[in-house]
């Protein structure tokens, strides 16, 4: 069910403090954490507490939430001092989402070539 931890999840796992991670910051309804495997110099993940499976799920089912998430990839990047960085939402598996939680990507650090991929 939409907001409910999954037993399966590795993110709900996370959050619930059964899997360390290292956390940069915390707010009532989010976890911001560093990514496993950085992209760029700063690859932090920011996810919703409760589980939703994508960024589009999160935004059908918990517009503030989504908000809540979208508004600490910005808190973030302020304490990383980030001058410029990137806001990645990969929304299934064709584009890239390995994790069925969603979560928003923030990277920096470095130049951020465009197109991606």
């Amino acid at each position: 069910m939409a907001g409910e931890p999954q037993d399966d999840c590795l993110f709900c796992k996370i959050v619930a403090g059964q899997i360390p991670a290292t956390i940069v910051r915390e707010t009532d309804t989010t976890v911001a954490f560093r990514d496993i495997n950085p992209q760029a110099p700063t690859h932090v993940l920011v996810i919703p507490k409760a589980h939703h499976k994508d960024a589009a799920a999160l935004a059908a089912e918990a517009p503030q939430l989504a908000a809540d998430v979208l508004r600490e990839t910005q808190v973030v990047a302020d304490a990383e001092q980030l001058d410029s960085y990137r806001i990645v939402f990969n929304t299934g598996s064709g584009a890239g989402q390995t994790v069925w939680h969603a979560h928003a990507h923030v990277l920096g650090g470095r130049g951020l070539q465009w197109p991606p991929g």
